[in-house]
């Protein structure tokens, strides 16, 4: 996601079997390449073993039920980024050409430090980045960044969410005023992230706004919630990640905080970071673009036609249908999308890097679509622009009971009015710094 790991060893390249006659590492020029950026290995991989679960049953299914895309068959292969810009700097430059002739249309960085990084190199190859949940918030704006797609929920779009579930359980914005409001946050980019819509926020309603950073790992973090209970706050607001959010929860509980007034984001509401926690974990709530469960339309035909057929990548059959998984079925089925999208501008063909921009920049998946392909309730609706690449801007609130989570609200959406000048300063200021010529997004078409 968005932290970078140091000190793993043993980079490994992984390349899997669609079928045992049929490996994806041996493209054909009528294929569609779709890179797989992984982290396989080091202290992060149970995270991101069912991600790439999810992803590769939805590509298998695509390819095994519905021939391809549009008849267009996907081949991947992996590249083990160990979470690092610069691991993910090298399977990005192993993969940018295709695979045998199959050309890249997309590419997901799969980490924060690998899309800040890829960001430059990405928009010169005409390549798009899809970094949904993490990545630039500034590139909401494609008029600056053509190449570059933090789909559906920006980390300013995630602070507003979060803002708004607070003013709903409180009762109303007028009730936010002399609320305090903490943030106990991973001291990096990612963690930072929220303070700027966070600032705004708290401005524009009138609540404390406390920002308590947790050094990486996070191993320790008594001196943090030693701090919360002396500010006293209504809600603590958790941009964690890995250990360091358990830690917190089973911290949090030991200093006496409420666990059911911590709020998760969206890299902290797994099922994974709330299983060490024990009993310390019941009643945690958190952030979801991307809900568990496997109850979903998508479930039951990945179920039929994958996992019953002894053909998924998943290795642990409890993690069907848990956040992380359900997160790599969620970003197949835009990637997918974007190539539909696509072709019916340039036909039923694979797509270029250019191309897939098109896609993406023409994805427009509404209640009836998402019915369509089973993704209703799980997915959002979705519709991206030349000037909004992030196009969807809500998130759901599940709490964990112990075994599981439960959704308790809809999809929660942000206030991407009130971000929307944020955004666009941060845009034109990186234009200025560059010296990119802003596109008019008047003339796409």
């Amino acid at each position: 996601m968005h932290i970078a790991l140091k000190g793993v060893v043993g980079a490994t390249m992984l390349t899997l079997s669609m079928t045992a006659a049929v490996p994806e590492a041996h493209a054909v020029a009528d294929e569609q390449f779709i890179p797989l950026a992984t982290y396989r290995v080091g202290a992060y991989a149970s995270s991101g073993i069912p991600v790439w679960a999810g992803m590769i049953d939805y590509l298998r299914y695509i390819n095994e039920v519905e021939g391809g895309i549009n008849g267009v068959k996907l081949v991947w292969q992996e590249c083990e980024t160990e979470w690092t810009a610069e691991k993910g700097i090298e399977c990005y430059e192993r993969f940018k050409n295709g695979l045998d002739g199959a050309p890249v249309a997309l590419y997901h960085p799969n980490g924060a430090p690998a899309a800040y990084a890829l960001s430059d190199r990405a928009a010169a190859d005409r390549i798009p980045l899809i970094t949904l949940g993490y990545g630039r918030t500034e590139a909401t704006d494609g008029s600056v960044f053509p190449y570059n797609f933090p789909v559906m929920l920006t980390f300013y779009s995630e602070a507003s969410a979060v803002i708004n579930y607070i003013a709903q359980r409180e009762g109303g914005f007028d009730k936010l005023k002399s609320k305090k409001i903490a943030t106990v946050y991973h001291d990096s980019a990612y963690g930072r992230e929220t303070q700027g819509p966070l600032g705004l926020l708290a401005e524009k309603y009138g609540f404390e706004n406390i920002q308590i950073p947790v050094a990486d790992p996070g191993n320790e973090q008594s001196a943090q919630w030693r701090q919360v209970r002396q500010s006293k706050p209504d809600w603590v607001f958790l941009r964690t990640w890995g250990v360091s959010t358990p830690v917190a929860i089973k911290t949090a509980a030991r200093f006496g905080f409420p666990v059911d007034r911590i709020i998760g984001d969206i890299w902290a509401s797994s099922d994974e970071d709330v299983l060490p926690t024990g009993d310390a974990g019941k009643g945690y709530l958190a952030l979801t673009p991307y809900p568990g469960g496997a109850d979903f339309e998508i479930h039951e035909r990945i179920r039929t036609h994958i996992l019953d057929k002894g053909k998924s990548d998943l290795k642990d059959p409890k993690s069907f249908g848990s956040v992380y998984y359900n997160s790599g079925l969620v970003n197949a089925a835009i990637a997918v999308e974007a190539i539909r999208a696509g072709q019916k501008k340039f036909g039923n063909r694979p797509l270029t890097g250019d191309e897939g921009r098109w896609g993406l920049e023409h994805l427009d998946l509404g209640e009836a679509r998402l019915r369509e392909i089973g993704f209703l309730g799980l997915l959002q609706p979705l519709k991206l622009s030349c000037s909004d690449h992030e196009g969807g801007g809500a998130a759901k609130v599940q709490q964990w009971d112990g075994a599981r989570w439960n959704l308790i609200t809809d999809w929660v959406h942000a206030d991407r009015a009130t971000l929307r000048p944020l955004i666009d300063a941060k845009s034109a200021a990186y234009a200025s710094e560059k010296g990119i010529q802003p596109r008019d997004c008047s003339t796409e078409g």
